[in-house]
């Protein structure tokens, strides 16, 4: 590889892949070079998600959520007609399952309309019976620009954008420390290092430790979550049309165990949200001792754990018992069994948390000197990856 660039890009997942293509059109002529730990790109985050793109109806108006989805769902769709990606508005459906749950489906309600979410109504449970005949609920909001997506499809595309704009895209070369030099910054890469004017870190679950190195603050760090997912028999497959969500915990920035039809066809049920011992752990028994060490050693994880050990032990349950699993989910579809559903596929969420126990619910973006890191960046990071890239770019310019 060149020892030098203009610009260096950290992680091939969507958002880095966003940003490279961000940065190439910007500066037309000048040198980029795209760094992936993985052979292959979109190996994380944005390769093991079920493929929603999500219409905005959760964040907290004014947050960078809650502006960057609405557009980026928006871009992400016009994207995907222009290169012939499918994408399918497939819409969703938020079910209040008794009345307990009013009040918070009030609150998604209020903000999503705050959030100016196209399309967005209230139904009363005719209404959910209409276009969901098997699903149950007093009330629900559907979202009709809901949709689902291959991103690793969108990747895969935004890197051939890279490659068309003169950028260079390595895999199988894992940036393991960064520091500033004359100029810009140094990144080291096995036994080489590159340098490069600017640098944009997209790491994932693990851009808190390369933003430490850079002089960015300690917190958030990054705590792995594995989210497993049961999916449906095919011949089970029509109790769901689209996608069917519960009201979410307030307290937590997950949107609890859901129903969705992807791309392919295929019913997911989850994910779950257990706490595990790798930031690659898609395998639950996985351990990575340095990742462990953080995690139990971070003052956050201990206070998160004490905080929410009851939602921790239902996780805990739902990973070891299909049929836990399934219990919860049959209080918005109630003729769904265990014997209905098989092993899915999982992915790791790398989750900001902070120094005092609180799940970090926002994007954060750190810059330190020559450099950008995108320091948390969950979902709906996969749909708002055009209009963030466009934040991160900005993040560059001057200084």
């Amino acid at each position: 590889m060149a020892d030098g660039s203009d610009f260096a890009v950290v992680g091939g997942g969507i958002v880095g892949l966003a940003v490279a293509r961000e940065l190439l059109a910007r500066h037309p002529g000048s040198s980029l070079t795209l760094m992936e730990r993985e052979p292959r790109l979109a190996s994380h985050q944005t390769g093991h998600s079920s493929g929603v793109i999500h219409a905005g109806i959760y964040y907290r108006p004014g947050s960078l959520k809650a502006r960057l989805c609405v557009s980026g769902a928006r871009e992400l769709y016009e994207y995907c007609d222009e290169r012939g990606i499918e994408a399918r508005r497939e819409g969703k459906l938020i079910i209040a399952a008794d009345d307990s749950e009013l009040s918070r489906l009030d609150e998604l309600e209020r903000r999503g309309t705050a959030n100016a979410v196209p399309g967005l109504r209230r139904l009363d449970a005719s209404g959910i019976a209409d276009l969901e005949p098997h699903a149950r609920g007093v009330a629900a909001l559907q979202s009709p620009d809901t949709g689902v997506v291959d991103f690793r499809a969108v990747a895969e595309s935004l890197a051939a954008d890279v490659r068309a704009a003169g950028g260079r895209v390595v895999t199988g070369c894992e940036v393991s420390a960064m520091e500033p030099s004359a100029g810009g910054v140094e990144l080291r890469h096995g036994s080489s290092s590159i340098h490069a004017g600017f640098a944009v870190v997209c790491a994932g679950a693990w851009s808190d430790r390369l933003a430490v190195s850079m002089g960015a603050p300690s917190e958030p760090r990054i705590v792995p979550f594995r989210g497993a997912y049961l999916r449906l028999r095919p011949e089970r497959r029509s109790l769901v049309r689209a996608s069917i969500y519960p009201v979410p915990d307030p307290e937590l920035p997950f949107l609890g165990a859901h129903l969705t039809r992807t791309i392919d066809g295929e019913v997911l049920l989850g994910p779950s949200a257990l706490m595990v011992g790798a930031r690659d752990a898609y395998r639950p028994w996985r351990l990575r001792p340095r990742d462990l060490a953080e995690t139990l050693s971070w003052p956050g994880s201990r206070r998160l754990a004490m905080a929410h050990w009851r939602a921790g032990l239902r996780e805990i349950r739902h990973a070891v018992s299909r049929r836990a699993f399934v219990a919860d989910a049959r209080r918005l579809l109630p003729e769904l069994t265990a014997a209905d559903t098989l092993p899915g596929p999982a992915g790791v969420r790398g989750q900001a948390v902070a120094r005092d126990g609180s799940l970090i619910d926002d994007f954060v973006i750190h810059r330190t000197g020559r450099a950008v890191h995108v320091r948390n960046a969950p979902s709906p990071a996969a749909t708002s990856a055009l209009a963030l890239a466009r934040l991160i770019a900005d993040e560059t310019e001057g200084g």
